[in-house]
Order: structure tokens, then C-alpha cells, then sequence
């Protein structure tokens, strides 16, 4: 990994543009690294006269970007951030313009000619990185902030960018630190007069963390879920009502309608937001055996996107008796997250419900009219608690935000569960100490205290130019 560094070491000047390109009312072009100054002043004429180091840093100054031939490219305000008090925590410069490309490119230009280059994707927040102002979970969570597809989600990000889930893997590995730095002493110095360690003691600590480790894990789900939309296919077999739900959901009329069975061939796919919950619904072609190809190739469709969904909506007729095609899609998803939707509960009920409940979990058994919208609550109160599970204070939790650090912490947990089984055994404590600095080392790989370089720059290769 690399060295995080001072922030007032030497080094490249980069500069980006920070807003999305396009007609807009105003641009960003941002300037960092030990000669920003140098260069900010080098193209910029303030309306004072005044040079920009004579002004306090974070003041913002009115003023012209002037070309080589001192002619004007844009009236400007621009801002001047002494380091370490900036987002990089080195010297930066932001340039604030009029949103036109042609004035946000001249600009650049004139900076890169004065020596400046071109920012790399997520350069500047690596910077703020390697300089020690935030950790990996922090950088993670400003590339968060910028996609958040719901409220809830951006929540979370802000609570990330904050450092809520640094300070809480801070704290445990802090625990776990000083039963490994007690654990080596007793190893190293065992003739001096150092306080034995029990293994009931050991094991107390050790479970503690379990439990805080398990606490994340279980909301890991959550995180991903606000953070990336949670993928759902809505299945089951032809003329049940899947595309009419779907519409119901969205309240519009996406998909096509029609009495005729196998109407939806292909799949369809929407994004949006149940109650803050942002949902990747896929309406799917009705599942059962034909002869028809076009059919075929919709249902392999619909199987695929069964696979790949992290919810199945099972739509079924409650008007009707359940048909075998209804009990071959049930089996399918039993071993999967999922739901059954007993659809046209507005119609006379042939005891579809009823029967279901003895098939599968009853509570993941709901009635609904994709007509009158009759039980859309209902199905929407179940939702979240799928999400944000049991306790509604989970709303307000804290949630790992990717599968990065989720895997890193289900890592840190196999290690850690090593070391309280081993622990039980009354193994040698060198036995104990192997497995907690693996535990150690896998959760400082989630905030960038361990890890390579390869992984670091994989991260923030991610980001947009700019941030």
C-alpha cells in the first residue's frame, strides 16, 4: 500500500473539470497539488487588482481567466484553499465559470499549458486518501453520494462519508488489538511478572466481537440494496397478471395488457421506488411448457432473470385452482428470497391463499388486486421489513455499503470465528494470535490500512474525473 504522505510534499499539480459536462449555468474546474496557487494566478486577474495570496484562504475572489494574450476567456469567481483545510488536504484551487464547454475546455487549457495535468478518475479523493484525511470507506462513500438512487440511500453515504462505519470497525479492532498485544506479551516475556490471560477471558472479548461483526454483517444487505436498487423479478405462469402489477406498482401503464395468454415475450425492465426502496423490476414472460420458440426463448429469458434477481415476485390467480405450472415456479424460488403475490383478489377466491400457506412460509403470502391496487400497503409494509428487516429503528442503522467490504468482513469473521473456537480448544495462544491478525489485517483492508496498491487504484478508478 502506498505511504500516505504530508500534505505539503511535492508533487504533481492536477486539475479536472468537477462538473458534468453540458449548457449549464455555471462549471467547477478544480486545481490541486503544491502549485496551484502559482498556476490559479498565473491565469487569473482579480477585479481588485489584488494578487490571490493576498486574500485569506477560503475567500472567494471576483475576477477574469485571461489567455496568453491577456485577453478574457470568462468572468470567474474562483477560491483559494491553503492545505491541509482543503477536500484533498493540499493547496486547491476551484474555479467557478459559466457552464458552456467552450469556457470550462479554454480554461483547462490555459492550466495545463502553465504546467497543471489532466486529474485521473477519483484522483483528487485518492489524494484526500493518501493524505490521511479520510479512509477507504469515506472515499467509498462520496462516489456513493453522487449515485445515491434514493433518500435512504443518501442517508447512508453521508453517515459512511462521516466515518460511522470507520469509528465502529475502529473500535473493534481496537479490542481485538489489545487482546493480541496482551496475548504476545504472555508469549514473549513469560518469565516477567505480566498478568496471566484466562481462556474464559480471552473468549468473552473474542465473542463480543462476534457480535458486533454478525450486527454488520446482517445489515450488509441493506446497504447494498439502498445503495444499488434491489433486483426483482416478477414471474409465475402466463394470463396470472404479472405486466398488469407491474403497471399497478408504477402506477402507469408500461407493459402491455391483454386477456390473451403470452402477451409478454421479452423482458421489461423499471427502475423506481417503493417507500424510499429503490427497485430493478423485471416483468418476465409467463412460465409453461410450450411449442411456440418466440415463447421459449422469453421463458429462458425469464429463468435467467429468475437467477440473477435478489427477489422473486411470484405472481399467482386466486381466481383460479393452482395449476401445475404455479407449483413447478414455487419450487423453483423456495431455496431463493421471495415473495407470492396471490393476484385478482378482487374475484370470487378459490382458496388459492389459503393452500399456498401450507406450501410455503405463510407470511411471504400476500393478497393483492393489480386492478383496484387493493393490498399494495400491505405488499409495501412487507418490502420493507425484507429490507430493513424486523426492527424499524434499522432505517436509522448502520449499513456496509458494498460487496467489497462485505466480503472483507465476512473474511474477518471466518478468521475470528477461528480464534474463538480455537480458544474454546484451549489452543496455544501463538494459534490465537495467528488467526486475530488475519481478523486484523481483513478488516483494515475495508478502510485502506491494509491492503495493495492494485486493489487502491481498482477503487478509485471507479470514480468520475473530477471528484
Amino acid at each position: 500500500m502506498e505511504e500516505k504522505k504530508d500534505w505539503s510534499e511535492k508533487e504533481e499539480t492536477i486539475c479536472a473539470i468537477a462538473t458534468a459536462l453540458g449548457v449549464g449555468a455555471i462549471g467547477v474546474i478544480r486545481v490541486s497539488g503544491s502549485r496551484s496557487l502559482e498556476l490559479a494566478q498565473s491565469i487569473f486577474k482579480a477585479a481588485s487588482g489584488k494578487r490571490i495570496a493576498a486574500y485569506p484562504s477560503h475567500t472567494m475572489i471576483y475576477g477574469k481567466v485571461l489567455d496568453e494574450q491577456q485577453e478574457v476567456i470568462d468572468e470567474v469567481l474562483l477560491v483559494y484553499m491553503q492545505g491541509p483545510r482543503s477536500y484533498t488536504a493540499e493547496d486547491v484551487v476551484e474555479i467557478q465559470c459559466h457552464g458552456g464547454v467552450e469556457s470550462l475546455q479554454n480554461i483547462l487549457r490555459q492550466l495545463y499549458r502553465k504546467g497543471a495535468r489532466p486529474a485521473q478518475p477519483g484522483e483528487f479523493t485518492k489524494r484526500a486518501f493518501l493524505n490521511g484525511r479520510i479512509d477507504l470507506t469515506q472515499a467509498e462513500a462520496v462516489m456513493d453520494i453522487i449515485t445515491s438512487r434514493s433518500k435512504a440511500g443518501l442517508k447512508n453515504a453521508l453517515r459512511q462519508e462521516n466515518g460511522a462505519l470507520s469509528r465502529e470497525l475502529a473500535k473493534i479492532r481496537r479490542e481485538l488489538l489489545d487482546e493480541v498485544v496482551h496475548l504476545e506479551a504472555v508469549i514473549d516475556y513469560p518469565e516477567e511478572d505480566i498478568e496471566e490471560v484466562t481462556y474464559p477471558e480471552v473468549a468473552a472479548k473474542l465473542q463480543q466481537a462476534q457480535v458486533q461483526v454478525e450486527a454488520l454483517l446482517q445489515n450488509a444487505q441493506t446497504g447494498r440494496i439502498l445503495q444499488e436498487g434491489l433486483r426483482t423479478a416478477i414471474v409465475g405462469r402466463p394470463n396470472v397478471g404479472k405486466s398488469s402489477l407491474l403497471n399497478s406498482l408504477l402506477d402507469e401503464d408500461r407493459a402491455i395488457v391483454s386477456e390473451r395468454a403470452g402477451t409478454t415475450r421479452d423482458v421489461i425492465e423499471e427502475q423506481f421506488l417503493i417507500n424510499g426502496i429503490p427497485l430493478l423490476l423485471i416483468d418476465t414472460a409467463g412460465i409453461h411448457s410450450t411449442e411456440d420458440q418466440i415463447e421459449q426463448i422469453g421463458i429462458a429469458k425469464s429463468k435467467a432473470s429468475l437467477e440473477r434477481s435478489e427477489l422473486a415476485l411470484v405472481v399467482v390467480d386466486g381466481s383460479e385452482p393452482l395449476q401445475v405450472a404455479d407449483r413447478e415456479i414455487i419450487r423453483l424460488v423456495l431455496s431463493r428470497p421471495y415473495v407470492i403475490i396471490v393476484n385478482k383478489s378482487d374475484l370470487p377466491s378459490c382458496g388459492v391463499t389459503e393452500e399456498l400457506k401450507t406450501l410455503c412460509d405463510p407470511e411471504k403470502v400476500l393478497e393483492l388486486s393489480a386492478k383496484t391496487r387493493a393490498g399494495l400497503p400491505e405488499f409495501q409494509a412487507w418490502l420493507e421489513k425484507f429490507v430493513y428487516g424486523a426492527q424499524g429503528n434499522q432505517r436509522d442503522g448502520l449499513f456496509v455499503q458494498n460487496a467489497r467490504q462485505e466480503n472483507l468482513l465476512r473474511q474477518a469473521k471466518e478468521s475470528l470465528d477461528e480464534a474463538c473456537a480455537g480458544c474454546q480448544a484451549r489452543l496455544p495462544y501463538d494459534c490465537l494470535v495467528i488467526d486475530l491478525r488475519e481478523t486484523l489485517a481483513l478488516m483494515g483492508q475495508i478502510t485502506g490500512e491494509t491492503g495493495s496498491d492494485e486493489i487502491i487504484n481498482e477503487i478509485f478508478a471507479r470514480f468520475c474525473v473530477g471528484k
